[in-house]
C-alpha cells in the first residue's frame, strides 16, 4: 500500500452541479423536497405501481431506523437526499414487484437452493476476484451486476421469455454505472464492475433496508449499531427468495450451486446458516492494514458523494471498529461450524499463486478443477487488459496509524498466519498457541 497525501481525495465537480442543480429545482418548486416518512413514501409508492402487499413487514423497523439516522444524522447534501428518495422508492417499489411474482408463480419459492457457495471475508480482502474465478467456471450459478441493482423483474418480464421483449434491467444499470463513473470515478475503479459481470448479494440483502450498503454511503451510526444488534434471519430470507426468482428469471436450473460473497456475512453467519445450513463457506484474509485502509477509502469515495462535512478521522474510526468486529463476530460464528464445511484462502497466497490456491479450493470442493481453468484464465486475462487506475490510499489519511491497527488485529493475525506488511517488512506469524 503505497504511501498517500494525509488529504484524502474530494468529490467529481459533476456531483457539485448536480447539487447545486438541485437546490435550484427546489428553490423555483421543480424538484420535491425529500420526506424521510415510512407512511407518506410507502403510501406513495403502493398507489404509483398499484400494489399493496410489501412482503414480511420485518422490513418496516428497520426502515424507520434508517429514516430518522439518515434524517438525522448524515448530513445529506441536496443531491445526497435525492438520490436517497430514489434509493427508498426503488428498494419499496421492487419490494410490491416480488411480491406479484411470488403470487403470480408460486413455483418459484419452491425452487431449492442448495449447498451454495459462499466467499465470506472482510471487505477489501479478495473477495471479489475469488468470487468472480468461481462465477467463470459454468457449473456455478451467479448474479449479475444488473440483477444486484434491480433483482426483480418488471411486470411484462413474460414477454421477455418468449422473446417479445428486452429486459430493461441491464439497460438501467447502463445508465445508473455511467453516472457512478461520472459522479465518482475512483469507486469503479476501486471496484470494478459492467452490467453483465458477476456481483455480489448486498443488494438483496439491502431490500429489506438492512446493512452495510447503507452505512458504506451514509453516515448512519444508530442504524449502523440497531443493525449489529438485530437477528438477520428475517433479511437472509427474503434474499434466498429473491435469489429464487432471479434464477427463475434465468432460467437457471436449480441443480447448479449459487457463487455468493458479501462481506455482511462477517456479521451474520448465524444468519446466513441459519437460511443456507448446506451452504460451503470460502473464508479469505488480508493484511489488516490493508484492510482497513481500503476499506476506510472505498467507504470514502461514497460518503463524500452524498454529504459535504464528512470528517476523515471520524470516518476511519468507525471503519477500523466495523472491520475489528466483522473480523469478532466471524470468529464466534466458526466456533459452531464443522472444520469440513469451510476452508481458508489467503490474499497473498491468491496474489502469488492463484492457481495453486484455486486447485485447493477445488478440493475442498470436490470438483475437478480442469474443466474451469480456460474461463478463469480468460478472465483474468480480461482482468489485466483493462488497465484500470490501481487503488491508492493510506490509513494516514483517515487519521490512523499502522502500530493501532496491528495491535487490534493481532491475535486474529497469529491465529490465521496473515502475512503483514509492516514498517519492517513482511512477515508471517507464527501459529498461536492451542
Amino acid at each position: 500500500m503505497p504511501d498517500q497525501s494525509l488529504t484524502p481525495p474530494r468529490r467529481s465537480r459533476f456531483i457539485d452541479m448536480v447539487d447545486a442543480g438541485i437546490r435550484l429545482g427546489r428553490k423555483v418548486g421543480m424538484v420535491d423536497k425529500a420526506c424521510f416518512d415510512r407512511d407518506v413514501l410507502m403510501e406513495e409508492v403502493a398507489r404509483a405501481y398499484g400494489l399493496d402487499n410489501f412482503g414480511d413487514r420485518w422490513f418496516v423497523e428497520a426502515l424507520d431506523v434508517l429514516l430518522q439516522s439518515a434524517k438525522e444524522e448524515a448530513g445529506l447534501n441536496a443531491a445526497g437526499d435525492f438520490s436517497a428518495m430514489k434509493q427508498f422508492h426503488h428498494l419499496l417499489r421492487d419490494r410490491l414487484y416480488a411480491q406479484m411474482w411470488f403470487d403470480r408463480h408460486p413455483e418459484i419459492l419452491a425452487r431449492p437452493i442448495r449447498n451454495p457457495v459462499v466467499i465470506v471475508g472482510p471487505m477489501r480482502s479478495g473477495t471479489t476476484r475469488l468470487h468472480r474465478l468461481l462465477s467463470a467456471d459454468q457449473r456455478f450459478a451467479n448474479l449479475r451486476s444488473f440483477e444486484t441493482i434491480s433483482p426483480v423483474p418488471r411486470p411484462d418480464f413474460e414477454e421477455v421469455l418468449e422473446g417479445k421483449r428486452e429486459d430493461f434491467r441491464p439497460v438501467l444499470a447502463k445508465r445508473i454505472l455511467k453516472v457512478a463513473r461520472l459522479a465518482n470515478p475512483r469507486t469503479l475503479s476501486i471496484h470494478p464492475t459492467g452490467p453483465y459481470e458477476p456481483e455480489e448479494e448486498l443488494g438483496l440483502i439491502a431490500a429489506s433496508f438492512y446493512g452495510m450498503k447503507f452505512e458504506a454511503q451514509w453516515r448512519v451510526p444508530t442504524f449502523a449499531r440497531w443493525c449489529e444488534q438485530e437477528s438477520a434471519v428475517s433479511a437472509y430470507r427474503h434474499m434466498a427468495d429473491l435469489l429464487r426468482l432471479i434464477g427463475w428469471s434465468q432460467q437457471e436450473s436449480s441443480l447448479r450451486p449459487w457463487v455468493l460473497k458479501t462481506p455482511q456475512h462477517m456479521l451474520d453467519l448465524p444468519a446466513l446458516l441459519e437460511v443456507f445450513p448446506d451452504a460451503r463457506l470460502i473464508f479469505t484474509h488480508r493484511d489488516p492494514k490493508s484492510v482497513v485502509g481500503s476499506t476506510a477509502s472505498l467507504a470514502w469515495n461514497q460518503t463524500i458523494i452524498y454529504a459535504d462535512d464528512v470528517d476523515p478521522k471520524a470516518h476511519g474510526r468507525e471503519w477500523l471498529r466495523k472491520s475489528e468486529l466483522m473480523v469478532e463476530r466471524m470468529r464466534q460464528a466458526r466456533d459452531a461450524i464443522q472444520k469440513s464445511q469451510m476452508i481458508d484462502v489467503q490474499y497473498d497466497a491468491m496474489d502469488n499463486d492463484w492457481r495453486g490456491s484455486m486447485e485447493r479450493i477445488y478440493r475442498f470442493l470436490g470438483l475437478d478443477i480442469a474443466p474451469a481453468l480456460p474461463a478463469m484464465q480468460d478472465y483474468l486475462d480480461r482482468s489485466a487488459a483493462s488497465k484500470r487506475v490501481p487503488h491508492s490510499y493510506s490509513l494516514a489519511e483517515f487519521g490512523l496509524e499502522e502500530g493501532e491497527v496491528y495491535e487490534r488485529f493481532a491475535d486474529y493475525i497469529s491465529t490465521y498466519r496473515i502475512p503483514t506488511a509492516n514498517a519492517v517488512g513482511v512477515t508471517r506469524p507464527p501459529i498461536a498457541a492451542g
